[in-house]
């Protein structure tokens, strides 16, 4: 049930949060050097750090929940104790992945 959860809140993350920051820099990009400043100075504060943070997550925990969707759709993984794992898995995934992917950001 977590992992549903997750799945429709993380979608509904990126549909809304993601598209609102997507746009402000398109309209910042086309308003000039100074608008684009001012998006760049706000996403690499703490505060946009951590909402670019929570987009990545977002990102990550959807599509390892929707893989594991897949393999439910093929008709794989209904037995009670794999699909306990593989939603456990799922999460982690997410998550390590988030981690890896700000590892790889803020180290290069």
């Amino acid at each position: 049930m977590a992992v549903s959860i997750l799945h429709r809140v993380s979608g509904n993350a990126m549909a809304t949060v993601g598209l609102l920051i997507l746009l402000w820099m398109v309209g910042a990009i086309a308003a000039g050097p100074d608008a684009y400043a001012d998006f760049a100075a706000v996403m690499g504060s703490w505060i946009g750090i951590i909402v670019l943070i929570g987009i990545s997550w977002s990102f990550f925990n959807h599509m390892s929940s929707g893989i594991r969707h897949l393999v439910l759709d093929v008709g794989a993984g209904y037995e009670v104790d794999r699909n306990n794992r593989w939603s456990t898995i799922s999460i982690l995934t997410g998550i390590l992945l988030t981690v890896a992917f700000w590892a790889v950001v803020l180290l290069a």
